[in-house]
């Protein structure tokens, strides 16, 4: 007798999310600062998620937000709203209304740096298991298939297509060949990249401010460390072409540096 297949299967899946951290409630403040963010690229973001964390906010300040409004220009932006972080118990009806789900992954009003640290010190005491997974807001992503993961270490000893989106949860990411443009590199530890590194690269992607990124030759249209992104869509640094570099995080600086034999 023939098996009946089940309507639906429910599966573990990783997802990765920006998070975007609200100092102000304004929508007209909040559509300024995400202008100057992107540049004018009308495809920065590319359909991805976002949590919002409003961890920083006064209850005040919380307390009014017009989710409707926010999750709106976020959507022109490109960003989907799906989740709100460090919400007062308060207010979790109302978000919930509005159809965001209540990240409870942080401790309500610990704010965004308490919960990078906990984050962090989650990971430190217990490391996640390796794993090489695509994150698809939209639709799936091809995964680079020869990911060899080593002692919290994803290996790709192949080119990294335009359309491929590798992440190295709880890992650091080492690739052995060309990175291109359109493609996305994401660990939540460090990247390495043993060849011309184009498309995107995002470290500490889980919130580890003390994520790097090294390059054999930074061609990259954005780097990220812990969610501080910076673009190049003016270029690079002339006197860093072909060099080897290291991209790491200052305060809310993102620096790149070139690497010099001692």
């Amino acid at each position: 007798m023939q098996k009946t297949r089940k309507p639906i299967e429910i599966k573990i899946s990783t997802v990765v999310a920006i998070s975007a951290i609200l100092h102000e409630t304004d929508p007209a403040s909040l559509e300024q600062a995400l202008k100057e963010m992107t540049g004018g690229v009308a495809d920065f973001f590319e359909d991805e998620f976002a949590v919002l964390d409003i961890g920083t906010l006064d209850a005040d300040a919380a307390a009014g937000i017009d989710w409707s409004a926010v999750v709106a220009l976020f959507k022109r932006f490109r960003l989907n709203t799906v989740a709100v972080r460090n919400a007062p118990e308060g207010l979790h009806a109302g978000i919930v209304e509005h159809g965001l789900a209540i990240d409870n992954s942080a401790v309500a009003g610990a704010g965004a740096a308490n919960a990078r640290a906990q984050e962090a010190a989650v990971q430190d005491s217990a490391p996640a298991p390796v794993a090489a997974a695509p994150v698809a807001p939209t639709a799936p992503a091809p995964v680079q298939p020869a990911a060899v993961p080593v002692a919290n270490t994803v290996v790709i000893d192949t080119p990294v297509r335009a359309g491929q989106r590798i992440y190295a949860r709880g890992a650091d990411l080492v690739v052995l060949a060309v990175v291109n443009n359109g493609a996305e590199l994401i660990a939540d530890g460090c990247i390495h990249v043993y060849a011309p590194l184009r498309g995107r690269a995002l470290a500490g992607a889980s919130g580890n401010t003390e994520a790097r990124i090294f390059a054999a030759s930074l061609e990259a249209e954005l780097v990220s460390i812990a969610g501080v992104y910076r673009t190049f869509e003016n270029g690079h640094a002339p006197e860093l072409a072909g060099k080897q570099v290291q991209v790491r995080l200052q305060g809310e600086r993102i620096d790149v540096l070139q690497m010099k034999a001692s």
